[in-house]
C-alpha cells in the first residue's frame, strides 16, 4: 500500500507537465482577422459567391437571407462506428458554417465563422452536445481562396 501511494506521489509532478504547455488563445481581433476577407467586388457578386461555394465544399445551406447577408450552413452529418461498438453510445459529428456578407463604402466584406459540433447518444437517451469553433487558419484560407475564384468566375 506504501509503494503504491509513494509511486503516485512521485509520479504525479511528471504527469502534470506533460498537460501543462498549452497552445495560447489568439485574441478576438486575431481570430476577426482570421475571419474576415474584403472583396472589390458588388454585393451581389459576393453573396451569390459565398453561397456557392458553400455547397461547392459540400455544405447544405440551411438558411440564407440577402438583406441581412447572414448566410447558414451544415455539413453531412458522420458516425464514429468504432466509438458504438466499444461505448454502446453513437458519436456523431457535423460542421456548421456561417457567412455574414456586409456592403462597405466601394468593397464587400465577408466573416465566415466554421464550428465542429460532436453529439454523443446513449442506449438509455442521455445526449450530450459540443460545439468547438474551428480554429485553422488553413480552413479558412481556402474557403476565401475559393469564394475569390467564384467572384472571378462570375465578373
Amino acid at each position: 500500500m506504501k509503494i503504491k501511494l509513494v509511486f503516485a506521489v512521485m509520479m504525479f509532478p511528471l504527469l502534470t507537465a506533460c498537460g501543462g504547455a498549452q497552445k495560447p488563445e489568439m485574441t478576438p481581433l486575431e481570430i476577426q482577422s482570421m475571419q474576415s476577407r474584403q472583396f472589390s467586388a458588388s454585393y451581389n457578386n459576393v453573396f451569390a459567391s459565398t453561397m456557392s461555394v458553400f455547397q461547392d465544399l459540400g455544405y447544405t445551406v440551411t438558411g440564407a437571407d440577402k438583406d441581412t447577408g447572414l448566410i447558414s450552413a451544415e455539413s453531412a452529418t458522420g458516425s464514429d462506428v468504432a466509438y458504438a461498438i466499444f461505448t454502446g453510445s453513437t458519436l456523431t459529428s457535423q460542421t456548421r458554417a456561417t457567412a455574414f456578407v456586409e456592403r462597405l463604402k466601394n468593397k464587400t466584406n465577408v466573416r465566415l465563422n466554421f464550428v465542429e459540433a460532436r453529439q454523443t447518444s446513449s442506449g438509455w437517451g442521455q445526449t450530450n452536445r459540443r460545439d468547438q469553433p474551428i480554429m485553422d487558419a488553413s480552413i479558412y484560407q481556402n474557403a476565401f481562396e475559393r469564394i475569390e475564384n467564384a467572384i472571378f468566375i462570375r465578373r
